[in-house]
């Protein structure tokens, strides 16, 4: 074993990835024998990390292993070298099962051996810009750049789609200029009235308002059903009443979010209140940091409970009604073990028919603690609309409860609980997700069978993400296997996760209202979210200034103990939002990537024979001397600069710089997962585990930042300039700040 996670981390894998990877029997035979035929090509020690990388995004994504070999050799030979031409090459052999392969047409279709030049990129762009230069030049910066993107890359189908975007943005700025205050007005766009599907459902079933619950479909009419409506109005004054009823054992995660804005919105729309109520009846699970959690995104989500509280509140209330229950006929003591309960087809109990008087006795004892765990429950006669039967009301459990101590070793469950609180806190609406479709009949009966007041039940479709796991089981799992850090691991999708990434809960409170409710299950990408998250960023985050991988640059004219104070505004489209100071030295640190030592067709940035601007410092520097180290790599640049105004020609770009700077570490995030379902074992046949993006978070512990965020304070957002927003980290301390990256200046077009 411990030579196998040797040979895997001499790829490139991590350790963790590696020992995840040896739980997949077939996927660490196919990973060995992909390696072996690599080494077979270029040596023992031949395989590096981006090599490594591709044979395993191939062995996790390949079929058909008989390809394994062909498609190892292609890579190894560097061949294949891409994303895209790895998902054309399984694309291929996927639809071309029979032997031969024919060797001419594969690497055709996966542009085997097509080089893309920079003076291609530049050429092909070119052409696009100037299709469009009319409506660019009429439209500006509201022109839709996807077009630009989409014809760019159809023409260049093998090219880098990072490298388009760079010179399509590139070009426009060349020719439309700077963004001005016009082109960062928002355009309003006429509200449509969209009906969605539940208001469809609605309408066709005479919606229920307040006091008129009878009237929703499959709603259970009583003799007494009309005297408790009464005296439910009597009580809210016809007022509308929700609530949010989640468990307390785990993070809320972002289809919460849904929940939590449809409940609590669904209210406030309507002038009425909104419950936060616990679902407190599993001590076995429930600790006290997940009550406060979820209560602080509640209210991270700018949403305030008219009350707080909990099903543990009804303890003694929920038992008397059981005990009515089973005084009515509609429930019994029975000693099936649970795992003959397990499924549809269980047997019926024997138990069902046993005399009132007997089950009375008997939950009795049960509640006195005189049946072990599991030797018997509280059943409920009634079938549920998923064809089960029976479901349980009441089980043992010799748990503490967080609330109630020992007082208690029989325990409600949902089932039994959920309308019962519904009913005792008067609420009007039950809204819950589609799943709970299943339930509603059982909601309705258990009200009518005790005689108590029943509000109406409404579902809608869940919220789901792809690329993330949001179950509480899986989520835990990626915690214990180190996968991830804890719950708020920016690189989940919990609540917790997202506000230490820097999403703003107003964006996601946006993103749940372009989402909308609907009765079908919806499944957005992690983009659409990020999009939320930009809108609100680009009026809210301060600009800033920071370089990821620092160049060092000596101003040769300017005097080394002279130093200036450059004016930098927070929001460059509306200075009056104020501005801060940063000091400018004859020592300024540029990105490595802002300079080239070779000029190369297109490249706008600094190099030997072509000057750039400093942002906002109204100076141009012009290189004088490159000074390398031993290695051969460039560590200093010698440079001399003049004002703006008096450079020879306008620089063709300008770029951010430090000076004076804060060390800081940055970390970068990208999705956890390789494939969008990593639950779908027809997608990820090795489980979730083993699909985790092995480059999901990348740490620079060496960033210098502008002395302007010193004061900042945890969960503080900036735009570093031309890179992204960032957020301060818990993980800060006085010596040394650390920044997340939320999310890029804008959506990268190689993500899917």
């Amino acid at each position: 074993m411990a030579d196998t996670v040797t040979l895997f981390t001499s790829i490139g894998l991590s350790e963790q990835k590696a020992k995840e990877t040896l739980k997949n029997e077939a996927l660490t035979s196919a990973l060995k024998d992909a390696i072996a035929q690599a080494q077979v090509v270029n040596g023992a020690t031949g395989v590096d990390k981006a090599m490594g990388t591709m044979l395993y995004s191939m062995v996790s994504r390949l079929k058909d292993t008989k390809r394994l070999t062909f498609l190892a050799d292609h890579i190894a030979r560097h061949k294949i070298c891409t994303e895209l031409q790895l998902a054309a090459a399984l694309e291929f052999v996927k639809n071309h099962p029979q032997d031969p392969i024919n060797q001419a047409e594969f690497e055709n279709v996966c542009g085997v051996g097509v080089v893309i030049t920079p003076e291609q990129i530049e050429e092909a762009v070119e052409v696009v810009i100037n299709k469009h230069k009319e409506l660019l030049l009429k439209e500006r910066y509201r022109y839709n750049m996807g077009l630009l993107m989409g014809e760019s890359r159809a023409a260049l189908k093998w090219a880098d789609g990072k490298i388009i975007k760079n010179e399509v943005d590139v070009q426009v700025l060349h020719l439309l200029g700077a963004k001005t205050e016009a082109d960062l007005e928002k355009k309003t766009k006429p509200q449509k009235a969209k009906t969605s599907e539940s208001e469809v459902k609605a309408k066709k079933e005479e919606v229920a308002v307040n006091g008129e619950n009878y009237k929703t479909e499959g709603y259970v009419v009583t003799p007494n059903t009309m005297d408790l409506l009464k005296k439910h109005m009597e009580i809210t004054g016809g007022q509308i009443r929700t609530r949010f009823p989640p468990e307390p054992n785990g993070i809320l995660h972002i289809g919460h979010a849904k929940a939590i804005n449809f409940n609590f919105g669904y209210a406030k729309a309507n002038d009425g209140i909104c419950f936060l109520r616990y679902d407190d009846t599993n001590p076995e699970k429930e600790e006290e940091k997940y009550f406060t959690a979820i209560k602080d995104m509640v209210g991270w989500l700018g949403y305030e409970p008219y009350q707080i509280t909990h099903a543990s509140d009804n303890f003694q209330r929920l038992y008397d009604l059981a005990v009515d229950l089973v005084r009515r006929g509609h429930a019994y003591v029975c000693h099936q073990r649970g795992e003959e309960l397990k499924g549809h087809n269980a047997p019926p109990s024997p138990w069902r028919e046993r005399p009132m008087e007997e089950s009375l006795v008997l939950f009795q004892r049960m509640k006195k603690g005189l049946f072990a765990e599991g030797e018997a429950t509280l059943r409920m006669k009634m079938v549920m609309e998923d064809g089960k039967m029976d479901p349980v009301a009441y089980r043992i459990k010799y748990t503490p409860h967080h609330r109630t101590g020992d007082a208690w070793c029989i325990y409600p469950t949902y089932d039994y609980t959920h309308c019962l609180c519904d009913s005792i806190e008067n609420i009007t609406h039950s809204l819950c997700t589609k799943e709970f479709q299943a339930r509603r009949s059982s909601y309705f009966w258990l009200c009518n069978a005790l005689d108590v007041y029943c509000p109406v039940q409404w579902e809608y479709g869940r919220l789901n993400l792809t690329y993330t796991v949001v179950s509480k089981r899986k989520i835990i799992k990626l915690v214990e296997t180190g996968v991830v850090r804890d719950w708020d691991d920016p690189r989940l999708f919990t609540l917790t996760a997202l506000r230490r990434r820097g999403f703003p809960s107003v964006a996601i409170n946006n993103f749940c209202a372009r989402v909308g409710v609907t009765v079908a299950q919806v499944t957005m990408e992690p983009h659409l979210l990020e999009a939320c998250v930009r809108d609100v960023l680009n009026d809210t985050a301060p600009r800033a200034m920071a370089v990821l991988e620092p160049l060092k640059v000596t101003i040769t004219n300017r005097s080394a103990d002279l130093k200036s104070d450059v004016q930098v505004p927070n929001f460059p489209a509306d200075e009056a939002k104020g501005s801060h100071v940063v000091p400018f030295t004859n020592i300024v640190f540029i990105e490595q990537s802002d300079f080239r030592e070779v000029m190369e067709k297109g490249y706008k940035r600094l190099t030997p024979d072509q000057p750039v601007g400093l942002r906002h410092a109204g100076y141009v520097i012009t290189v004088q001397k490159v000074i390398k180290d031993a290695q051969g790599k460039v560590v200093e640049l010698e440079v001399s600069c003049c004002v703006s105004t008096e450079a020879k020609e306008k620089p063709k770009a300008f770029i951010h710089w430090v000076s004076q700077p804060l060390k800081c570490e940055v970390r970068l995030y990208e999705r956890l997962f390789l494939h969008k379902n990593p639950e779908d074992p027809s997608e990820v046949p090795g489980g979730f585990l083993s699909d985790i993006n092995p480059h999901s978070m990348e740490v620079i512990d060496s960033a210098l930042v502008d002395r302007s965020v010193a004061g900042a304070k945890v969960l503080d957002r900036f735009q570093f300039e031309r890179m992204g927003y960032f957020s301060l980290d818990p993980d800060s301390t006085a010596d040394k700040l650390v920044f997340n990256r939320t999310v890029t200046l804008k959506e990268d077009p190689g993500k899917i």
